[in-house]
């Protein structure tokens, strides 16, 4: 979902950018005294965008207010869909621990994020380790960069990743499952000297 919305943002921004680009290139353009084609909407650099006749020609027709209103309101819902789709938070605020006791407790997201990270990065061979929790409060996702130190066997690093610091993390937060997106990259060293 979350690469849909990220798709959409940046198709959305482009487009309007694009649009935003050439409406106000042409009208300064035109300001500036350039040549415009005959099928343009501007004639001269003293024409105005909308003429007197331009603006009330559909205002004694029935349909064309309550059409100007659903455009716009449609215009408002989407702009809103969009503001709350970038303004919402990504990180999971807290994880919901079942106590055994039908409760339940419930623990900072960003506790257990610390925790994981501190235990990822002590897993042999890795130079450095950043977790975040995504999802719902009572089904956690877990997203891991892993910084792999030159030497090490990627898969030897995600299985040692995996039974240790991942299951440690499951386990002590009593969840039935955590999935885990790991991301994997080897650190930039420099080339070893052979004699």
């Amino acid at each position: 979902m979350r690469a849909m919305l990220r798709t959409v943002n940046r198709v959305f921004l482009g487009l309007v950018g694009l649009i935003l680009l050439v409406l106000g290139g042409s009208v300064l353009a035109v300001g500036l005294g350039a040549p415009v084609p005959s099928w343009w909407i501007h004639d001269s650099e003293h024409d105005v965008l909308l003429s007197n006749a331009e603006r009330t020609r559909w205002r004694d027709e029935g349909w064309w207010w309550p059409v100007v209103i659903a455009a716009l309101a449609v215009l408002l819902l989407l702009a809103l869909w969009w503001l709350v789709a970038v303004l919402r938070r990504r990180r999971l605020a807290e994880v919901l621990v079942d106590t055994g006791d039908g409760d339940g407790a419930l623990v900072r997201g960003r506790a257990l994020e610390n925790v994981l990270t501190q235990e990822a990065a002590h897993v042999d061979g890795v130079d450095a380790a950043h977790a975040r929790l995504k999802g719902r409060r009572s089904a956690p996702e877990a997203h891991v960069r892993l910084a792999l130190e030159p030497h090490v066997d990627p898969g030897a690093a995600l299985t040692d990743f995996t039974t240790g610091a991942l299951a440690h993390a499951k386990t002590s937060a009593g969840l039935e499952s955590l999935p885990a997106e790991v991301r994997l990259r080897g650190v930039k060293h420099g080339a070893e000297r052979v004699s």
